[in-house]
C-alpha cells in the first residue's frame, strides 16, 4: 500500500499554495506546529513579512484570503502579530485515519525516508570471559531500538557487536588453562549460558591472582599474547574456546532481553587484527600519524593534558603492540570501504567521548570520513540507583545484568498476578516476563540517551505514570473492548461530528508517522516513548468521555469509536515494537 500523507503535510501544501498566491515572488516555510489555541498554528508568515518588509498581520490576512476552507481546513484565523490558527475538519481526521487503518502491511501508512542510505550501528559490546553488568544494558537497549527505527523508515542497517575478544587478558587465560587443563572440563555447548560464564569468571579470577603474584607466570602469559597475535594454531584454538563459551552466555542474556543478536553480526576486536599493520602504515605514510618516542601517534591542537602538552591518540605502542585506536580505525575502514556505509553510529558510554572524537577526526584526516560518510557517537549516560549514585549492589559491587533482569521479571509477575482475572500460571509467567523486560527497556528509552537515569524497579512496574506497564495495559484494555463489542465491528464514519476527546485522539494518532521519522532522524527513541505515553493518556480520556459499549451509543457512533480504539491499539503495538517491547493481548 502507498504511504498516507499526514494532516500536517496536507495542510502545509494548502498553506504553501496560499503563500505563493499572495506573494508569487516569495517562498516561505509555513512552520506548522501543534497549538493549544487551535489544531495547528503557522508562524512562517512572520519571517516572510520581515523579508518582504510588510506588515505581518496584513500579510497574514492576505494569505487567509487565498485559503479555501472545506473538509481539510475547517477554519483559519489571524492571531497575534501574524500567526495563522488552523482548525482541521472532522471528516479529514477520520478519513485520514481510515486510510492508515486500511494499510494491511502493519505500517499504518507511514512512508519510508526519501533518501535512505546504509548505516552501520555498533552496539551491545560485551567482553569475552566477563559477565555482563548493568553498564551493558543501555548500549544494547538503545542500539536495538535505533536500529529498528532506522529499518522501519527504509534505511539499510548493518548491526555490529564489537565484543572485547583480544588483548593481554587472553594470554593470561590461555596460559593458565594450559597449566591447569582440568579447570575448564566441559565442551562448549554442554552447559547453560550462565554456567558457562560462571566457569569463565572463576577461571579469570584464578588466572588474575596467579598473574599478579607470580612473575614467571606473568612472563609466560605475555609470551602467549605474542603467540596469539602471531596466529599460533594451538593458542588460537584455546582462544576460540573462550570465545565460544562466552557466546553461549551472551546469547542467553540477549534472549532474556528479548533481543535478537545474530552470530554473523558479532565482529569483535579480533576481526580487524589482519588490518592493523596496514592501517598504521597508511596513517604514517599520509602524515596523519607520526612517531613520538617510538609510538605512532596522532596529535590534536585542542586535546591537551593538565601540563598543557598535547595528548595524542596512540595508534601503535612503542613496543609494537596495537591499542584500541588501531582497531577502531581499522573497523572504520572496513565499514566504509567493504560494507559501503554512509553513516557510522557508535552506541557507547559518554565517558569514551574523547576517544571517539579523536578516532573520528583521525579518520577524517585520512579521508575515510568526509561529507558523504559520517560517524557519530550516540553517547549515553550512567544507570544510577535510587540514591542518585552509580548503581551497585549492597556490597558495593557492579550489578550483574541477569540478576537485574530476573528481579524485574519477578516484580512484574507479581503485578500481573494481582490484576489477572482469567490467566493461567503459565500465562502469568509469560506476561510477567514481557512486562518486566518491557519495564526495563522503557525506563531506559524514555530518558534522553545522554542523560543519567535512576533505576527504580518499583516505579518501572507501576501501573501509574509514564511506564511501559501503563502502555501495555492500555493496549490489553483495547483488545478487551474489541472482544466485548459483540457483532459491532470497527468502522470509520467520516460523516460523524467528533467529540472533543475524539478529535484530540485522532489528531495525535495522525502524528505517528512524523514522530517515527523524527525519532529515527535524530536517533532519539525517547521522542517515540513520549508520543506513546501521550497516546495512551489521550485514549484514557477518550474512553472516559465517549461511551463505546455501555451505555450503548448509536451503532454508527459505536463503530467509529471502536475504529478509533483499534487504530490506537495498532499504533501502540507498532510503536512499542520499535522500542523492542511486547504488547500482550491480555493482562
Amino acid at each position: 500500500m502507498a504511504s498516507v500523507a499526514s494532516l500536517t503535510d496536507l495542510v502545509n501544501q494548502q498553506l504553501t499554495s496560499a503563500l505563493s498566491a499572495a506573494r508569487p515572488e516569495a517562498s516561505a516555510d509555513p512552520l506548522l506546529r501543534r497549538s493549544d489555541r487551535a489544531d495547528y498554528q503557522a508562524n512562517g508568515i512572520l519571517a516572510l513579512a520581515k523579508k518582504a518588509k510588510a506588515n505581518p498581520r496584513e500579510l497574514a490576512t492576505e494569505v487567509v484570503s487565498h485559503i479555501v476552507t472545506g473538509d481539510l481546513i475547517k477554519d483559519v484565523e489571524v492571531s497575534g502579530p501574524g500567526f495563522l490558527n488552523i482548525t482541521i475538519g472532522d471528516r479529514a481526521i477520520t478519513g485520514n485515519l481510515a486510510a492508515r487503518y486500511a494499510d494491511d502491511t502493519g505500517r499504518l501508512g507511514v512512508p519510508h525516508a526519501e533518501h535512505p542510505g546504509t548505516t552501520v550501528i555498533d552496539y551491545a559490546q560485551p567482553n569475552v570471559a566477563k559477565e555482563m553488568h548493568v553498564g551493558h544494558l543501555r548500549s544494547a537497549v538503545i542500539g536495538d531500538s535505533v536500529a529498528q527505527l532506522l529499518e522501519f523508515t527504509g534505511e539499510s542497517v548493518v548491526r555490529r557487536h564489537h565484543i572485547g575478544d583480544w588483548g593481554t587478558q587472553f594470554g593470561m587465560l590461555i596460559q593458565y588453562l594450559e597449566e591447569h587443563p582440568h579447570e575448564l572440563d566441559h565442551e562448549a555447548g554442554e552447559v547453560s549460558g550462565e554456567e558457562a560464564m560462571s566457569n569463565l569468571d572463576r577461571l579469570y579470577k584464578a588466572a588474575r591472582r596467579h598473574f599478579d603474584s607470580d612473575e614467571e607466570f606473568k612472563t609466560r602469559a605475555r609470551r602467549r599474547v605474542v603467540d596469539l597475535q602471531a596466529g599460533d594454531p594451538k593458542t588460537l584454538a584455546a582462544w576460540q574456546k573462550f570465545v565460544d563459551e562466552s557466546k553461549i552466555y551472551f546469547f542467553s542474556v540477549f534472549e532474556k532481553l528479548d533481543m535478537e543478536i545474530r552470530d554473523a553480526d558479532i565482529v569483535g576486536e579480533s576481526g580487524y587484527n589482519d588490518m592493523l599493520a596496514e592501517t598504521c602504515r597508511m596513517l604514517e605514510e599520509s602524515g596523519v600519524a607520526v612517531r613520538s618516542e617510538g609510538a605512532l601517534c596522532v596529535f590534536f591542537e585542542d586535546v591537551k593534558g593538565p601540563d598543557g602538552n598535547q595528548v595524542p591518540l596512540i595508534v601503535q605502542k612503542s613496543d609494537g603492540g596495537y591499542g584500541y585506536a588501531a582497531t577502531d580505525l581499522s573497523a572504520i575502514r572496513d565499514r566504509v570501504f567493504n560494507l559501503k556505509a554512509d553513516t557510522l553510529l557508535y552506541v557507547v558510554d559518554a565517558r569514551q567521548s574523547l576517544h571517539f572524537k579523536m578516532v573520528f577526526e583521525t579518520a577524517r584526516r585520512a579521508g575515510w570520513l568526509n561529507e558523504d560518510v559520517t560517524a557519530q557517537q550516540l553517547a549515553f549516560g550512567t544507570v544510577l540507583g535510587k540514591d542518585g549514585k552509580p548503581f551497585k549492589t549492597r556490597a558495593g559491587e557492579t550489578v550483574r545484568l541477569v540478576d537485574l533482569l530476573d528481579e524485574a521479571i519477578d516484580r512484574a509477575s507479581a503485578v500481573v498476578r494481582e490484576k489477572a482475572q482469567d490467566l493461567s500460571e503459565q500465562e502469568i509467567a509469560e506476561r510477567g516476563t514481557q512486562v518486566g523486560i518491557g519495564a526495563v527497556k522503557y525506563a531506559d528509552l524514555s530518558t534522553s540517551a545522554n542523560r543519567d537515569y535512576k533505576f527504580d524497579l518499583d516505579q518501572m512496574v507501576s501501573l501509574n505514570g509514564d511506564t511501559s506497564v501503563y502502555l501495555q495495559y492500555a493496549y490489553a484494555r483495547i483488545q478487551s473492548i474489541l472482544r466485548k463489542a459483540g457483532d459491532v465491528r470497527p468502522g470509520a464514519h467520516p460523516e460523524l461530528e467528533l467529540h472533543e476527546a475524539e478529535r484530540a485522539l485522532g489528531l495525535h494518532l495522525d502524528a505517528f508517522a512524523e514522530t517515527v521519522a523524527e525519532a529515527a532522524r535524530e536517533y532519539a527513541p525517547h521522542k517515540l516513548t513520549a508520543y506513546l505515553y501521550q497516546l495512551a493518556s489521550l485514549f484514557t480520556s477518550f474512553y472516559d468521555k465517549c461511551p463505546v459499549i455501555k451505555p450503548a451509543p448509536p451503532r454508527d457512533v459505536a463503530e467509529n469509536r471502536l475504529f478509533l480504539s483499534d487504530v490506537t491499539a495498532r499504533t501502540l503495538h507498532r510503536g512499542m515494537a520499535l522500542l523492542g517491547i511486547r504488547t500482550p493481548e491480555r493482562l
